[in-house]
């Protein structure tokens, strides 16, 4: 979903565009031996060109296909195995089905989310946008300020704060796949933090660090 938005964030073209796909590809080239190599393959030359928009667009466009196949097979397997209790206690007696209930309730979030997404669209397309990027794309001009949208200063935050270089990319990598380490690590029956007064702390101050 990230490389999606990345990729799709770079096809206007922009000054904002195109350096941010300048200063994002070039962190590939902090792995050792073959970063240089890496991002050249990647840009399809020795800079971020016409070749690099294509190639951008062709993988914004599959990508979501791969997303929505991944999540076939996760509803494929949830449909097998069923949903677990979080509170780790068998349900069987009280157990809803999930059609019509939820199939109701999550086709009126889809169709909210769609309203408000169509409301910025057609009546403030430029509210999230940064007026840089109607500027084209100009190798020669670097922008006095080049800071990623909204969803990645996150990413941003970690780079910044790193001083190396291949310290930082490697951080970001390892602040991503500790996602999928997680389960593994939790292996308790209970999955819910009603019986975690811990982890229910270090969730609330999570909450106010982002705010």
């Amino acid at each position: 979903v990230m490389a999606t938005a990345f990729m799709g964030y770079v096809l206007p073209w922009g000054q904002m565009s195109f350096w941010g796909a300048t200063v994002i590809t070039n962190l590939l080239s902090a792995i050792p031996y073959i970063g240089s190599d890496l991002v050249e393959w990647i840009w399809g030359g020795f800079s971020v060109d016409k070749a690099t928009l294509t190639r951008f667009f062709a993988f914004h466009f599959i990508l979501p296909f791969i997303i929505a196949a991944l999540a076939g097979v996760h509803l494929l397997f949830l449909h097998e195995t069923g949903s677990n209790n979080p509170s780790g206690l068998c349900s069987d007696a009280d157990k809803i089905p999930f059609h019509p209930y939820y199939t109701i309730k999550d086709i009126l979030g889809v169709l909210l989310l769609i309203l408000v997404l169509t409301s910025l669209v057609l009546f403030s397309p430029d509210l999230l946008g940064d007026p840089d990027n109607y500027t084209p794309a100009n190798p020669l001009n670097t922008p006095p300020h080049i800071k990623p949208e909204w969803y990645f200063l996150f990413a941003y935050a970690i780079l910044r704060s790193i001083p190396n270089k291949l310290g930082g990319v490697l951080a970001l990598v390892l602040s991503i796949l500790v996602l999928a380490v997680v389960p593994f690590l939790h292996t308790s029956k209970q999955r819910s933090m009603m019986f975690r007064p811990f982890s229910q702390c270090l969730f609330w101050i999570l909450v106010a660090d982002l705010l």
